[in-house]
């Protein structure tokens, strides 16, 4: 049973609730692995080639990484300017902020991905895209395993190649050194794209003159 601790502090009144706002890492692949390999099979079930299916399922999952930092940058860090904003910010993603280390608050729970999932990313792509569509929902649902995994393991783990270490160190950065950058968890890419991999107040600071 999942049940509060001075690292994973109660959200809800609610026990249920509040049971239900943590789920261990594992459920991730266990509930998305199959959803992905039945979206591949759909597209290709629907005569969409193999080589095809590779190429949409490598895009899909390029899309997810532009997702990933699109929904933490502006969602995530969204605080809505009403009575329940700040509470809406700590349930959706300020708790985490609050409580890095919670084990149980990592990823993101089914009851927000399966949202996500049937009424928002699902519907874009299958329903706009048709037979492809599938294929590209199939890399974008890997992209997400990939990335709760890679947060858990930034946060619980001990990084050893050189990659992993370096994105630890951005994703603490975030955590510790300004919630204004570095919003990419699993790839860093986005922050040089969008050029949020240093604090933009610090950016804005003139530089001492040299004498």
């Amino acid at each position: 049973m999942f049940r509060e601790t001075p690292e994973s502090p109660r959200m809800f009144e609610s026990d249920v609730v509040d049971f239900f706002s943590r789920v261990h890492w594992a459920t991730v692949p266990a509930l998305y692995v199959p959803v992905s390999v039945f979206c591949a099979w759909r597209s290709w079930a629907n005569g969409v080639s193999g080589w095809s299916v590779a190429g949409l399922f490598a895009i899909g999952f390029f899309l997810w990484t532009l997702a990933e930092y699109g929904l933490h940058r502006s969602l995530f860090h969204w605080r809505p300017a009403a009575a329940w904003g700040e509470r809406f910010h700590f349930i959706l993603h300020g708790i985490h902020h609050d409580f890095p280390m919670d084990r149980l608050r990592l990823v993101m729970p089914p009851a927000a991905s399966l949202f996500l999932l049937f009424f928002v990313f699902g519907p874009l792509f299958v329903f706009g895209l048709g037979a492809t569509g599938w294929a590209l929902l199939s890399g974008f649902v890997v992209g997400y395993i990939n990335y709760d995994l890679t947060h858990y393991y930034l946060h619980h783990a001990k990084p050893k190649s050189a990659r992993m270490k370096k994105l630890r160190a951005h994703h603490m950065s975030h955590h510790f050194a300004g919630l204004e950058r570095k919003y990419g968890v699993s790839f860093m890419f986005w922050d040089h794209v969008f050029g949020t991999m240093e604090d933009p107040n610090q950016a804005r600071k003139p530089h001492a003159p040299r004498g």
